[in-house]
Protein backbone atom coordinates (compact mmCIF):
# COMPACT_ATOMS: atom_id res chain seq x y z
CA UNK A 1 0.00 0.00 0.00
CA UNK A 2 1.23 3.41 -1.08
CA UNK A 3 0.20 6.48 0.26
CA UNK A 4 -2.16 8.85 -1.65
CA UNK A 5 -0.81 12.39 -2.31
CA UNK A 6 -3.73 13.52 0.46
CA UNK A 7 -1.82 11.26 3.35
CA UNK A 8 -0.89 13.70 6.07
CA UNK A 9 2.49 13.93 6.74
CA UNK A 10 4.45 12.17 9.36
CA UNK A 11 6.44 13.96 11.97
CA UNK A 12 6.87 14.97 16.04
CA UNK A 13 4.55 17.78 15.95
CA UNK A 14 0.96 17.13 17.54
CA UNK A 15 -1.84 17.98 15.85
CA UNK A 16 -4.34 20.37 16.81
CA UNK A 17 -7.46 18.03 16.59
CA UNK A 18 -9.16 17.11 19.58
CA UNK A 19 -7.89 13.57 20.37
CA UNK A 20 -8.88 11.22 23.16
CA UNK A 21 -6.21 9.41 25.17
CA UNK A 22 -7.11 6.13 26.64
CA UNK A 23 -4.91 4.34 29.60
CA UNK A 24 -4.69 0.99 29.39
CA UNK A 25 -2.81 -0.28 32.05
CA UNK A 26 -5.32 -2.44 33.73
CA UNK A 27 -5.93 -4.55 30.95
CA UNK A 28 -2.98 -4.36 28.88
CA UNK A 29 -0.19 -3.18 30.91
CA UNK A 30 -1.05 -5.85 33.73
CA UNK A 31 -0.78 -9.18 31.49
CA UNK A 32 2.97 -9.92 32.05
CA UNK A 33 3.56 -8.28 35.77
CA UNK A 34 4.83 -11.25 38.21
CA UNK A 35 3.40 -8.49 40.95
CA UNK A 36 -0.20 -8.00 41.73
CA UNK A 37 -3.21 -5.48 42.08
CA UNK A 38 -5.40 -5.91 44.40
CA UNK A 39 -9.05 -5.23 43.68
CA UNK A 40 -9.07 -2.31 45.77
CA UNK A 41 -6.18 -0.65 44.69
CA UNK A 42 -7.77 -1.14 40.80
CA UNK A 43 -10.48 0.11 42.08
CA UNK A 44 -8.30 3.01 43.24
CA UNK A 45 -6.85 3.41 40.01
CA UNK A 46 -9.72 3.71 37.61
CA UNK A 47 -11.30 6.69 40.09
CA UNK A 48 -7.81 8.70 40.12
CA UNK A 49 -7.36 8.25 36.36
CA UNK A 50 -10.87 9.13 35.17
CA UNK A 51 -11.08 12.34 37.89
CA UNK A 52 -7.86 13.71 36.60
CA UNK A 53 -9.69 14.29 33.30
CA UNK A 54 -8.95 10.76 31.30
CA UNK A 55 -11.72 10.25 29.20
CA UNK A 56 -11.85 5.98 29.00
CA UNK A 57 -9.68 3.25 30.73
CA UNK A 58 -9.29 -0.53 29.70
CA UNK A 59 -10.27 -1.89 33.24
CA UNK A 60 -9.62 -5.87 32.41
CA UNK A 61 -10.96 -8.83 30.43
CA UNK A 62 -12.34 -11.66 30.25
CA UNK A 63 -9.61 -14.04 29.32
CA UNK A 64 -9.37 -17.45 30.86
CA UNK A 65 -7.77 -16.69 34.51
CA UNK A 66 -5.82 -19.75 34.27
CA UNK A 67 -3.92 -17.39 31.38
CA UNK A 68 -4.29 -13.97 32.90
CA UNK A 69 -4.45 -14.61 36.55
CA UNK A 70 -3.81 -10.52 36.68
CA UNK A 71 -7.26 -10.03 35.42
CA UNK A 72 -8.64 -12.62 37.47
CA UNK A 73 -11.06 -9.91 39.13
CA UNK A 74 -12.50 -7.86 36.59
CA UNK A 75 -15.30 -8.41 37.22
CA UNK A 76 -15.04 -7.93 40.55
CA UNK A 77 -13.80 -4.13 39.62
CA UNK A 78 -16.53 -3.59 37.79
CA UNK A 79 -19.01 -4.39 40.64
CA UNK A 80 -16.84 -1.52 42.37
CA UNK A 81 -17.49 0.66 40.09
CA UNK A 82 -20.67 2.93 39.48
CA UNK A 83 -22.43 3.58 36.64
CA UNK A 84 -21.41 6.48 35.47
CA UNK A 85 -17.60 5.51 36.18
CA UNK A 86 -18.72 1.94 34.50
CA UNK A 87 -19.95 4.02 31.46
CA UNK A 88 -16.23 5.15 30.41
CA UNK A 89 -14.50 1.91 31.35
CA UNK A 90 -13.66 -1.32 28.39
CA UNK A 91 -13.56 -4.62 29.19
CA UNK A 92 -11.84 -7.11 26.59
CA UNK A 93 -13.99 -9.70 25.41
CA UNK A 94 -13.53 -12.80 22.33
CA UNK A 95 -16.48 -14.02 22.24
CA UNK A 96 -20.43 -13.67 22.49
CA UNK A 97 -20.09 -15.86 25.67
CA UNK A 98 -17.55 -13.08 27.05
CA UNK A 99 -20.02 -10.25 26.30
CA UNK A 100 -23.19 -12.03 27.92
CA UNK A 101 -20.97 -12.90 31.30
CA UNK A 102 -19.60 -9.64 31.38
CA UNK A 103 -23.03 -7.69 30.69
CA UNK A 104 -24.39 -9.70 33.42
CA UNK A 105 -21.92 -8.39 35.96
CA UNK A 106 -22.94 -4.66 34.67
CA UNK A 107 -20.21 -3.70 31.95
CA UNK A 108 -21.53 -1.74 29.03
CA UNK A 109 -18.37 -1.33 26.74
CA UNK A 110 -17.28 -4.23 24.79
CA UNK A 111 -13.83 -4.75 23.27
CA UNK A 112 -14.10 -7.50 20.83
CA UNK A 113 -10.82 -8.65 19.85
CA UNK A 114 -9.28 -11.02 17.56
CA UNK A 115 -6.20 -10.98 15.30
CA UNK A 116 -6.16 -10.28 11.55
CA UNK A 117 -3.79 -13.33 11.45
CA UNK A 118 -5.23 -16.72 11.70
CA UNK A 119 -2.30 -17.54 13.49
CA UNK A 120 -1.61 -15.27 16.38
CA UNK A 121 -5.39 -15.23 16.78
CA UNK A 122 -5.37 -19.17 17.28
CA UNK A 123 -2.83 -19.02 19.59
CA UNK A 124 -4.25 -16.23 21.45
CA UNK A 125 -8.28 -17.20 21.20
CA UNK A 126 -8.48 -20.68 19.84
CA UNK A 127 -10.20 -19.95 16.69
CA UNK A 128 -9.46 -18.68 13.18
CA UNK A 129 -9.47 -14.89 12.11
CA UNK A 130 -12.82 -16.00 10.19
CA UNK A 131 -14.11 -18.00 13.29
CA UNK A 132 -14.37 -14.62 15.46
CA UNK A 133 -15.77 -12.58 12.46
CA UNK A 134 -18.66 -14.67 12.53
CA UNK A 135 -19.26 -14.98 15.66
CA UNK A 136 -19.31 -10.76 15.91
CA UNK A 137 -22.97 -10.43 14.95
CA UNK A 138 -24.21 -12.58 17.72
CA UNK A 139 -21.52 -10.45 20.34
CA UNK A 140 -23.42 -6.82 19.36
CA UNK A 141 -27.17 -8.52 19.68
CA UNK A 142 -25.80 -9.31 23.60
CA UNK A 143 -24.50 -5.98 24.16
CA UNK A 144 -27.92 -4.68 22.53
CA UNK A 145 -29.98 -6.39 25.13
CA UNK A 146 -28.01 -4.05 27.64
CA UNK A 147 -27.52 -1.13 25.68
CA UNK A 148 -23.96 -1.64 25.46
CA UNK A 149 -21.61 -0.46 23.18
CA UNK A 150 -18.40 -2.82 21.41
CA UNK A 151 -15.08 -2.16 19.38
CA UNK A 152 -13.79 -4.00 16.97
CA UNK A 153 -10.19 -4.48 17.82
CA UNK A 154 -7.93 -5.95 15.51
CA UNK A 155 -4.59 -7.33 17.33
CA UNK A 156 -1.27 -7.56 15.00
CA UNK A 157 -2.44 -5.40 12.31
CA UNK A 158 1.22 -4.38 11.17
CA UNK A 159 3.31 -7.26 12.25
CA UNK A 160 2.39 -11.26 13.63
CA UNK A 161 5.12 -12.64 15.85
CA UNK A 162 4.33 -16.44 13.87
CA UNK A 163 4.00 -14.88 10.34
CA UNK A 164 5.88 -11.99 9.83
CA UNK A 165 4.93 -8.78 8.20
CA UNK A 166 1.03 -8.22 7.98
CA UNK A 167 -0.85 -7.34 4.34
CA UNK A 168 -2.73 -4.13 4.68
CA UNK A 169 -5.43 -5.12 2.24
CA UNK A 170 -6.14 -7.80 4.59
CA UNK A 171 -6.49 -5.00 7.74
CA UNK A 172 -8.58 -3.00 5.40
CA UNK A 173 -10.77 -5.81 4.97
CA UNK A 174 -11.47 -6.75 7.87
CA UNK A 175 -12.36 -2.79 8.83
CA UNK A 176 -14.83 -2.68 5.52
CA UNK A 177 -16.55 -6.15 6.58
CA UNK A 178 -20.54 -5.90 7.08
CA UNK A 179 -20.32 -8.13 10.30
CA UNK A 180 -19.08 -5.15 11.91
CA UNK A 181 -21.28 -2.77 11.36
CA UNK A 182 -23.13 -1.89 14.15
CA UNK A 183 -19.48 -1.60 16.36
CA UNK A 184 -18.52 1.88 17.81
CA UNK A 185 -14.55 2.28 17.02
CA UNK A 186 -12.12 0.53 15.18
CA UNK A 187 -9.30 -0.54 17.14
CA UNK A 188 -5.62 -0.98 14.80
CA UNK A 189 -3.14 -2.53 17.80
CA UNK A 190 0.62 -2.37 16.75
CA UNK A 191 0.86 -5.70 19.14
CA UNK A 192 4.54 -6.41 18.68
CA UNK A 193 5.53 -2.31 18.37
CA UNK A 194 7.45 -3.01 15.21
CA UNK A 195 5.66 -0.50 13.05
CA UNK A 196 7.15 2.71 11.92
CA UNK A 197 5.31 6.20 11.27
CA UNK A 198 4.98 5.86 7.66
CA UNK A 199 3.20 2.79 7.82
CA UNK A 200 1.30 3.90 10.59
CA UNK A 201 0.12 7.27 8.80
CA UNK A 202 -0.60 5.13 5.84
CA UNK A 203 -2.72 2.42 7.65
CA UNK A 204 -4.85 4.72 9.78
CA UNK A 205 -5.44 7.21 6.29
CA UNK A 206 -6.87 3.73 4.72
CA UNK A 207 -9.36 3.14 7.17
CA UNK A 208 -10.78 6.01 7.14
CA UNK A 209 -13.36 5.31 4.71
CA UNK A 210 -13.90 1.94 5.36
CA UNK A 211 -14.68 2.57 9.39
CA UNK A 212 -17.37 5.28 7.76
CA UNK A 213 -18.79 6.78 11.59
CA UNK A 214 -16.71 4.65 13.50
CA UNK A 215 -13.67 6.03 15.60
CA UNK A 216 -10.62 5.01 14.63
CA UNK A 217 -8.11 3.88 17.39
CA UNK A 218 -4.28 3.70 17.85
CA UNK A 219 -3.19 1.14 19.73
CA UNK A 220 0.62 1.13 20.00
CA UNK A 221 3.68 -0.32 21.88
CA UNK A 222 7.56 0.90 22.06
CA UNK A 223 9.43 -1.63 21.46
CA UNK A 224 11.07 -0.03 18.91
CA UNK A 225 10.83 3.45 20.26
CA UNK A 226 8.67 4.41 18.10
CA UNK A 227 5.41 4.92 20.54
CA UNK A 228 5.12 8.57 20.51
CA UNK A 229 6.40 9.26 17.35
CA UNK A 230 4.03 6.16 15.84
CA UNK A 231 1.23 7.69 18.02
CA UNK A 232 1.72 11.34 17.06
CA UNK A 233 1.78 10.15 13.03
CA UNK A 234 -2.18 8.13 13.94
CA UNK A 235 -3.48 11.02 15.26
CA UNK A 236 -2.34 13.31 12.27
CA UNK A 237 -3.52 10.67 9.75
CA UNK A 238 -7.12 10.24 11.26
CA UNK A 239 -7.13 8.53 14.76
CA UNK A 240 -9.63 10.20 17.25
CA UNK A 241 -8.28 8.31 19.80
CA UNK A 242 -5.00 6.31 21.35
CA UNK A 243 -4.08 3.60 23.63
CA UNK A 244 -1.11 4.10 26.63
CA UNK A 245 -0.60 2.68 29.88
CA UNK A 246 1.03 4.54 33.08
CA UNK A 247 4.79 3.64 33.00
CA UNK A 248 4.71 2.04 29.46
CA UNK A 249 3.66 -1.42 31.14
CA UNK A 250 2.27 -4.23 28.90
CA UNK A 251 2.97 -7.10 26.31
CA UNK A 252 1.12 -10.09 24.99
CA UNK A 253 1.60 -13.07 26.62
CA UNK A 254 1.27 -14.70 22.66
CA UNK A 255 3.26 -12.14 21.16
CA UNK A 256 6.92 -13.24 22.17
CA UNK A 257 9.01 -9.62 21.55
CA UNK A 258 6.28 -7.22 22.48
CA UNK A 259 7.56 -5.12 25.25
CA UNK A 260 5.31 -2.20 27.05
CA UNK A 261 2.92 -0.13 25.76
CA UNK A 262 3.63 3.45 24.82
CA UNK A 263 3.66 5.36 27.93
CA UNK A 264 0.27 7.17 28.83
CA UNK A 265 2.64 9.90 30.66
CA UNK A 266 4.45 10.30 27.10
CA UNK A 267 1.56 10.48 25.07
CA UNK A 268 0.07 12.91 27.24
CA UNK A 269 3.02 15.32 26.85
CA UNK A 270 3.28 14.85 24.10
CA UNK A 271 -0.47 15.78 23.44
CA UNK A 272 -1.40 17.97 25.46
CA UNK A 273 -5.05 17.83 25.94
CA UNK A 274 -6.94 20.90 27.24
CA UNK A 275 -7.91 19.64 30.52
CA UNK A 276 -4.31 18.50 31.43
CA UNK A 277 -1.91 21.06 33.05
CA UNK A 278 1.49 20.30 35.30
CA UNK A 279 -1.01 19.96 38.66
CA UNK A 280 -2.36 17.35 37.08
CA UNK A 281 0.66 15.69 35.36
CA UNK A 282 1.95 15.35 38.21
CA UNK A 283 -0.66 13.46 40.06
CA UNK A 284 -0.50 11.25 37.28
CA UNK A 285 2.74 10.99 37.53
CA UNK A 286 2.43 10.27 41.45
CA UNK A 287 -0.54 7.73 40.47
CA UNK A 288 1.54 5.78 38.19
CA UNK A 289 4.68 6.02 40.82
CA UNK A 290 2.23 3.75 43.38
CA UNK A 291 0.89 1.55 40.99
CA UNK A 292 4.51 1.05 40.03
CA UNK A 293 5.87 0.71 43.56
CA UNK A 294 2.90 -2.01 44.42
CA UNK A 295 3.75 -4.15 41.37
CA UNK A 296 7.23 -3.71 42.00
CA UNK A 297 7.88 -2.89 38.31
CA UNK A 298 10.09 0.22 36.97
CA UNK A 299 8.75 3.41 34.91
CA UNK A 300 9.27 2.91 31.26
CA UNK A 301 8.12 6.68 30.48
CA UNK A 302 10.70 9.30 29.29
CA UNK A 303 8.27 12.18 30.38
CA UNK A 304 7.85 10.93 33.81
CA UNK A 305 12.05 10.60 34.20
CA UNK A 306 11.85 14.03 33.20
CA UNK A 307 9.23 15.03 35.74
CA UNK A 308 11.57 13.35 38.65
CA UNK A 309 14.51 15.53 36.89
CA UNK A 310 15.86 18.70 38.30
CA UNK A 311 14.50 20.91 35.32
CA UNK A 312 13.28 23.66 38.39
CA UNK A 313 12.39 26.37 35.95
CA UNK A 314 9.89 23.77 33.77
CA UNK A 315 6.31 24.26 34.98
CA UNK A 316 6.08 20.28 34.35
CA UNK A 317 8.59 18.68 36.39
CA UNK A 318 7.88 17.83 39.95
CA UNK A 319 7.99 20.16 42.81
CA UNK A 320 11.37 20.50 44.77
CA UNK A 321 11.17 19.54 48.12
Amino acid sequence: MTASPSTPPTGSQAPARAVAVRDVALRDGLQLTEGRLSTGSKVDLVRTLLGLGIPELEVGSMARPDLVPALADTLEVIGALDEAERDRCWVWVATPGHVRRAADAGVRRFQYCLSVTDEHNTANIGRSTETSMEALPEALEAAAVVGGTVQLCLATTFTCPITGPVDPDRVLGLVADPRGEGTVDVVLADTLGQAHPRQVSELIAAAVDPAADRRIVFHGHDTWGMGVPNTLAAVAAGATMVDAALGGLGGCPFAPGASGNTATEDVLFALQPDWLDPQRFHQLIAAGDRMLAQLGETSRSRASAGAHGNGRQFAWTLPQD
